[in-house]
């Protein structure tokens, strides 16, 4: 049975210890972790890291090789995915053809035994479409609805049966850029309103960033840092985390001086940055390799003949590239002894002030305190 402790802070989800081994591969090594109840929880982290592995425990589609898994409190090692408290949505809504709307969505309720009576089946299939914004859409065929619809019939499919937790594999990758974004929201809401544990797993950063409470950001089997979107934004643990949360500039050089929390770092150009390491990295000691990381938001980019703020980092340079993705323009801005280094410019800076060309000459310029000092590992 879990501890007090997480009794005491409703933990719907945990992990204890747990292994997943397919013959030689690893895909799960010594994973402990804990979802609270309520929480919108994601899984992040490139193909091949074990997040998907990780939801196929919860559900029981995988049996862990070693460690322990819990839902609500109770170990389900070895009890079988029809019996657990938990359903999923996949990627491939997997609805059913021949079966209108209201009967995909009735389906688990109909294989229960007792099954309920036709009457309460129905007025929880209406409570349901009602809920997922589809009431009227009962007796319309799969094939007849969007793939927004359709992405809606089967998270009703999977809520009717009021779980625990609610398993969404990679459940937005098939819909186009402006729907995604649509059901982003409507899965947010839909979450705060039935109150149950959200659990996503997606390589999708900018998906899980703004979707989630808390984001498990996974690495050959193994968690790297778990936190809320700000703090793995703001505070990542090292260039792994940095890299894939976010868009980011990297200066790679050595620590050579640590006083407290500030690290200098001399890059391999000769140039020299003071920085603070985020809260939670472990310390790094003179001599050793870090990565110098600033955001690309966090940069400004001026007319090369301008003054900046003396407190300010500044540094000359040249446009290369310049891509207008209508709210922000990015910069690739070549530099001597920085390299080539990204700016993200809002459109309401260039608004005021004007936009570059490829070729033109400018300053870029950012803040002390937008320094990051990370381990490479």
């Amino acid at each position: 049975m879990p501890s007090q402790s997480s009794e005491s802070r409703e933990i719907d989800i945990e992990f204890r210890g747990v292994t997943k081994r397919f013959d030689d591969i690893m895909a799960v090594d010594d994973v402990s972790l804990s979802v609270e109840r309520g929480a919108f929880f994601s899984f992040l982290g490139p193909s091949g890291c074990g997040k998907t592995t990780s939801l196929r425990l919860i559900a029981g589609f995988d049996q862990p090789t070693e460690g322990d898994v819990f839902i609500g409190g109770k170990s389900v090692v070895g009890i079988p995915p029809h019996k657990r408290p938990v359903n999923m949505v996949f990627q491939q809504y997997a609805l059913f053809p021949h079966m209108d709307v209201s009967e995909n969505i009735g389906y688990g309720l109909r294989q229960r035994n007792p099954k309920p009576e036709k009457r309460e089946i129905a007025k929880r299939v209406d409570e349901t479409l009602e809920m997922v914004r589809l009431s009227g859409y009962g007796k319309r065929r799969a094939w007849e609805l969007s793939g927004g619809q359709q992405q809606r019939v089967a998270l009703a499919r999977a809520l009717i049966n009021r779980p625990t937790c609610l398993l969404l594999d990679e459940p937005l990758a098939a819909l186009d850029r402006k729907l995604r974004r649509e059901m982003q929201i409507e899965l947010q809401t839909l979450q705060r309103e039935v109150g149950i544990t959200f659990i996503l797993v997606t390589h999708d950063q900018e998906e899980a960033l703004s979707m989630s409470d808390r984001i498990c950001i996974m690495r050959e089997g193994q968690i790297i840092q778990t936190g809320s979107p700000r703090e793995l934004y703001d505070e990542p643990i090292n260039r792994y985390v940095a890299d894939f949360v976010g868009k980011t500039n990297f200066f790679s050089g050595e620590v050579v001086d640590v006083k407290g929390s500030s690290i200098t770092v001399k890059s391999e150009s000769g140039q020299v940055f003071v920085g603070a390491q985020p809260k939670g990295a472990p310390i790094m000691a003179k001599g050793s390799k870090a990565s110098v990381a600033v955001r690309p938001e966090m940069i400004s980019i001026t007319a090369a003949s301008e003054t900046s703020d003396s407190t300010n980092i500044t540094i000359q340079g040249r446009v290369m590239n310049r891509i207008f993705l209508g709210e922000h323009s990015e910069y690739l801005v070549a530099t001597e002894g920085f390299g080539e280094v990204m700016v993200l410019a809002p459109k309401t800076i260039e608004s005021i002030n004007k936009s570059f060309a490829p070729g033109d000459n400018v300053s870029i310029s950012w803040r002390p305190e937008a320094v990051l000092v990370l381990g490479d590992t």
